[in-house]
């Protein structure tokens, strides 16, 4: 993979997938339809998969693509892929929350080593570059030059006092009971993929996801992390979360920052 030609590209793809999310989200009342496993989708998902797809298959022909809004990818294999999730955090967006996100990853051997994530209605946007390092981008975001960028890290966390945010739809008390094994300075909730990104930023220390998830959920979102120094481990046994795996489903898992120390 062309890292050089990559990074611009899927910038690009996640600012005009934002502005046609936009354009839904502030526009009036849309259809909200169910999937087979009865998760939401509306117009600007499928609008955004649309805008997304077709650059990346464009541009990387030869590379599989993995997108949650075609059923039929869902059914390849691959260690080394493309993956997007256009939408995540449709809940969000159906509710006008404002806290859903544009994903799109680049998975080499299992890995997710490059990735972007755009909260359009957030105003943030955060993406590795083609040497691997993760900054969030200020300004006006123009589709083919990017403005000032801030490297980020993640945080060094205090064990005594930890900033931890979690799911703010799929929060339930068995991740409470989790928390509650640490001791907890700051609580806070975010949809989506942005989660991933307030630990990059070293807004958070700490996000456990005891929940269902798919590799398009999270795959831009731990590119972005592991690009600020962080890392998204198996919640059972703390071993890299891998991608790549049958189904595309993910086990429950831990994005922290290095210095957090993990409880079972």
């Amino acid at each position: 993979m062309n890292f050089e030609t990559l990074i611009p590209l899927i910038r690009r793809l996640a600012l005009e997938a934002g502005d046609r999310i936009m354009e839904i989200y502030d526009g009036p009342d849309f259809e909200v339809k169910s999937k087979s496993d009865a998760s939401p989708v509306t117009a600007a998902d499928e609008a955004a998969d649309a805008i997304i797809s077709a650059g990346l298959r464009a541009a990387f022909p030869e590379i599989t693509l993995i997108t949650e809004e075609q059923a039929d990818s869902h059914a390849l294999t691959a260690s080394s892929f493309l993956i997007v999730d256009p939408l995540d955090g449709t809940k969000e967006f159906v509710q006008r929350r404002g806290d859903f996100t544009v994903n799109i990853a680049y998975v080499e051997n299992g890995v997710p080593v490059r990735g972007v994530v755009y909260a359009p209605a957030k105003g943030r946007l955060f993406y590795t570059q083609a040497n691997g390092v993760t900054v969030e981008e200020t300004g006006v975001f123009a589709k083919d030059v990017a403005g000032p960028v801030t490297n980020l890290h993640v945080s060094k966390p205090d064990n005594a006092a930890l900033m931890v945010v979690a799911s703010k739809s799929h929060r339930d008390a068995a991740t409470d009971d989790y928390i509650a094994k640490y001791a907890v300075n700051d609580m806070t909730s975010a949809g989506s993929s942005l989660k991933f990104c307030l630990v990059a930023t070293g807004e958070a220390d700490l996000y456990p996801r005891l929940g269902r998830t798919m590799e398009w959920d999270t795959a831009a979102g731990d590119a972005v992390l592991r690009g600020a120094g962080g890392h998204v481990v198996r919640f059972d046994d703390h071993q890299p979360l891998a991608y790549g795996k049958a189904g595309w489903d993910n086990p429950f898992f831990i994005a922290y920052a290095p210095g957090v120390t993990l409880q079972k």
